[in-house]
C-alpha cells in the first residue's frame, strides 16, 4: 500500500492514496479541512465501522444503522499524541442481541481493526457501545 501528500498552498495539503482517491488536509488545526489527527481519529472509526457491521451481519442481526462516535485526549505540549481514544457505536437494528453487538465491539478494537491495534500500542484505547430499537 502506498500514498503521497502534496503541500498545496500555506498549510493546506492534497493526500492521495494509490487507489486514486484524494482528501484535503489542513495544518491549521481543522480550519479549512480535517486535520491530519482527526483524519487519525477518522480512519480508526472507519476501520471499526468496517469491523462491526461485517461482524453483526455475519451474526445474523438485524442491523439499519451504524455510528461510531469517536472521543479523545491528546498532550498539550509537542508531540501532541493521543493519550486516550474512545470509539462509542450506536448500533439500530431490529431485535439486536446486547450481547453479541458488545463481543463484536470489543472483538474489533481488540483483535480485528489494524488502526486500532497500532494506535493501541501507544494510546489507551477504550469502546462503549448502546443499543438502539429501530
Amino acid at each position: 500500500m502506498q500514498s503521497r501528500v502534496k503541500w498545496v498552498e500555506n498549510m493546506t495539503f492534497l493526500g492521495q492514496s494509490n487507489s486514486g482517491h484524494s482528501v484535503v488536509m489542513d495544518g491549521n488545526g481543522g480550519e479549512k479541512a480535517p486535520s491530519p489527527m482527526e483524519l487519525v481519529l477518522m480512519a480508526a472509526g472507519g476501520c471499526s465501522s468496517v469491523d462491526v457491521v461485517d461482524g453483526l451481519k455475519s451474526a445474523g442481526q438485524k442491523i439499519t444503522a451504524c455510528e461510531a462516535q469517536i472521543s479523545s485526549v491528546r498532550r498539550d505540549q509537542a508531540p501532541r499524541l493521543f493519550t486516550t481514544v474512545n470509539l462509542h457505536f450506536v448500533v439500530t437494528g431490529v431485535g439486536l442481541d446486547s450481547a453479541i453487538v458488545a463481543e463484536t465491539v470489543a472483538n474489533s478494537l481488540e483483535k480485528y481493526c489494524s488502526v486500532c491495534l497500532m494506535l493501541g500500542e501507544g494510546v489507551e484505547m477504550t469502546h462503549s457501545y448502546e443499543v438502539v430499537e429501530a
